[in-house]
């Protein structure tokens, strides 16, 4: 299998990801998300949907180029990919938490628990291929903001 098939499977993964977190979003997005207090810095919530687009994709090729060196890497593909799953997992959970349950506090948790993830993920990739370790830094920004958005909804709806 070459890179670019690999890299379609990845899209594939996550954009199914990203679809299955938006069918429990976007319900709570018209109906209880407007309630909420937000802080001055929430985006509008057009801009949630491409970002989360081009995230995905980033995602997705960074992890196509990390499978593609698992002949000559086998091991550390092995785990690299296993914590871009357990990340990916937990990127849908949140979702189901925050929008689902409406829990802003165990999404929260969640969301930091994340991000670190995503850091090792992070550390993983660029060892094994630079350009998708770098591929991941805009959505570590991304979750650190959605992390910071998420605190300030917890405590001004406390």
């Amino acid at each position: 299998m070459n890179k670019y098939v690999k890299i379609a499977i990845a899209l594939l993964v996550c954009l199914a990801v990203g679809y299955s977190a938006s069918t429990v979003t976007r319900p709570s997005v018209e109906s209880w998300y407007p309630t909420l207090e937000k802080p001055f810095f929430n985006p509008p919530n057009w801009i949630f949907m491409p970002v989360w687009t081009i995230l995905y994709i980033f995602m997705a090729v960074a992890a196509g180029l990390v499978w593609d060196k698992i002949k000559e890497q086998n091991e550390e593909v092995k785990k690299a990919l296993l914590l871009f799953i357990i990340q990916l997992t937990l990127n849908a959970v949140w979702s189901y938490l925050f929008f689902g349950l409406k829990n802003t506090m165990l999404a929260l948790v969640e969301i930091i628990l994340l991000w670190l993830f995503i850091y090792e993920t992070y550390l993983k990739f660029v060892k094994i291929n630079k350009t998708a370790g770098y591929l991941l830094i805009p959505y570590l920004i991304w979750v650190a903001f959605a992390a910071v958005l998420n605190g300030s909804i917890l405590w001004l709806n406390r």
